[in-house]
């Protein structure tokens, strides 16, 4: 799935890379046991843009960034343990209450176009921005896994003036990471959750689309991290071009993709078509933003890592399986939204494997698209999630 590009020499020869491997490896232990601040000295808390960079900045100047702090309406920074979590809440007070998380990569921005035409139809609508993505702060020497993600979910949820949790609860709505990290909650809390609905999610991807590359590079301590976070920053930098196809115009799934791939495939619209992802910004694009979050957020890299190394990716069948008895015994069925073209999840194997392991419990609904599908057809995503609810799911 996401891997660094390697010397040409690595690929021609595999002992080669063993040996090198080892030796990064080796090289890595002992700079790290040299460099590595005393834990009493360590950062705690990495900060958003929305202390590094907005004070700095006039009023004009911050409405012209590529991701304004006003993009979406309802505007809070939540304080925590972790930081402070930029969170958005808008639409009618009374309507559906739904909770949208967004991917790897971008902040929630990507989710905008979704839940204005969600607010648009009634519902009462949350984004955040994940850790070290947009506005959030970035906790250091915290996993990004499922246990911080719920935490973060439960804080966001908490800082409402509404009560997110008494009654029927929320409908969750996960885009890729945020696929998967809405599953695994759903699994842990079936009760709050009213409805779950998936967009190219994450947590089913097979293991032969992870490249042996892959796993060394991106299993913690392999090699000097400093290091390591240079490489994989200066790859994200560059140019976002169109992922790999194969010779019909489609995705090749055969070919791993590489490290920035995650970012392209959420980023990248087929011709630049322009979509709105703000309705007080209309011009903001989410490649603009995420570029801006690269270069500005120094928690970025370090979270895109840690949600690759222990965010809930891969390998989450049980969890989905926990989905799937609860959907039985609740009569209801789960929603998922799969681009046709998705370079990162594979539309035949992930509705294999989705229907297995939700005994059935699931409908399917596959667009014209990649896998940037809620960004480049965000109304049309919001109406088929509407219908799915209207039919009495």
């Amino acid at each position: 799935m996401w891997s660094l590009s390697i010397p040409e020499t690595w690929q021609r020869s595999p002992q080669a890379s063993y040996v090198t491997a080892g030796a990064l490896i080796a090289t890595g232990v002992l700079l790290q046991s040299l460099f590595s601040p005393s834990r009493d000295n360590r950062e705690t808390i990495i900060p958003s843009p929305r202390t590094t960079l907005l004070p700095k900045l006039a009023a004009a100047e911050r409405l012209q960034l590529p991701y304004p702090p006003d993009a979406l309406p309802g505007a809070r920074d939540v304080e925590s343990p972790y930081g402070t979590f930029r969170v958005y809440e808008f639409g009618p007070e009374d309507g559906r209450k739904v909770l949208l998380v967004h991917g790897i990569s971008t902040p929630c921005l990507s989710l905008g176009g979704v839940a204005h035409g969600l607010a648009e139809k009634g519902c009462r609508v949350m984004l955040f921005d994940l850790p070290g993505r947009g506005y959030s702060d970035m906790p250091v020497g915290i996993d990004q896994d499922i246990k911080l993600f719920t935490s973060q979910i439960l804080i966001v949820l908490a800082s409402s003036k509404l009560s997110w949790t008494g009654g029927d609860g929320f409908a969750m709505v996960g885009y890729s990471l945020g696929g998967g990290i809405s599953a695994a909650f759903t699994s842990y809390f079936p009760y709050l959750v009213s409805s779950l609905v998936l967009i190219a999610p994450a947590g089913l991807i097979r293991d032969r689309h992870i490249s042996s590359t892959s796993r060394l590079i991106y299993t913690k301590h392999t090699v000097f991290e400093p290091l390591l976070l240079r490489i994989v920053r200066s790859r994200l930098q560059k140019p976002l071009y169109p992922p790999k196809k194969g010779s019909q115009g489609q995705p090749d799934p055969d070919e791993p993709a590489g490290t920035e791939t995650a970012v392209q495939a959420e980023v990248n619209l087929e011709g630049n078509q322009h979509v709105v992802l703000s309705k007080s910004h209309p011009d903001i694009t989410i490649d603009a933003a995420v570029n801006h979050q690269v270069h500005n957020h120094q928690g970025f890299v370090k979270a895109f890592m840690s949600s690759i190394r222990y965010g809930p990716i891969q390998r989450q069948h049980e969890l989905w399986r926990r989905i799937g008895r609860t959907l039985k015994e609740k009569d209801k069925m789960a929603f998922v939204i799969l681009g046709e073209r998705d370079p990162i999840i594979n539309v035949h194997e992930l509705r294999e494997d989705a229907l297995d392991v939700l005994d059935g419990r699931v409908q399917f609904v596959v667009l014209d698209a990649g896998h940037e599908v809620p960004i480049s057809k965000g109304p049309k995503v919001a109406q088929h999630i509407w219908e799915f609810w209207e039919s009495g799911q």
